[in-house]
């Protein structure tokens, strides 16, 4: 029963960082479109835009021919501000895990769901509203959490799952 439990959260693949989220593997699991969460996925929560790193890394999806969108539950005025330079289609106040602004980000994007991935930090909020639409989901762990009690008692319900993950890709191996 857990595994059927968990798998409505449980992340496709998971990486220490979007930076190692390469276009050679996006190309081999057929992902042409990623739907990105801002806030401690690409940056920390006070970083206001994004770093010379991670403007490079949009520009080698880009260039490999790899979509993208910016889905964030955060407000319209740090989504613009972020997105500013990037100039992508990108979406505030999300609400996720409801679907409407990923469907919205996949129909502005011109993509099938079947190529499409969530890329986020959070289980109940990303990857959960990724399962729901059947994406992929990739997941990062949170650049600088939170330490409010919220975010304290959600990211321990988290740890059950992941490790879940983790002993299912361990059988796999």
């Amino acid at each position: 029963m857990e595994n059927r439990m968990f798998k409505r959260f449980k992340p496709d693949f998971t990486f220490s960082s979007y930076r190692e989220i390469t276009v050679e593997f996006l190309a081999e699991q057929g992902i042409r479109a990623l739907l990105i969460d801002i806030d401690n996925t690409l940056a920390p929560y006070e970083q206001p835009e994004p770093d010379d790193a991670l403007t490079k890394w949009f520009a080698e999806l880009k260039r490999s021919g790899v979509k993208a969108a910016l889905v964030s539950n955060n407000n319209t005025e740090r989504v613009e501000l972020f997105n500013k330079d990037l100039g992508l289609p990108a979406y505030a106040n999300s609400h996720k895990p409801s679907r409407k602004a990923l469907l919205l980000a996949i129909s502005a994007l011109g993509v099938e769901k079947d190529g499409c991935a969530v890329l986020g930090d959070q289980l109940f909020t990303d990857a959960y509203a990724g399962r729901r639409l059947g994406l992929r989901v990739l997941i990062v762990p949170p650049i600088k959490d939170k330490k409010t009690l919220f975010f304290r008692v959600k990211r321990a319900l988290e740890r059950p799952i992941m490790k879940s993950f983790e002993r299912d890709r361990a059988k796999k191996s």
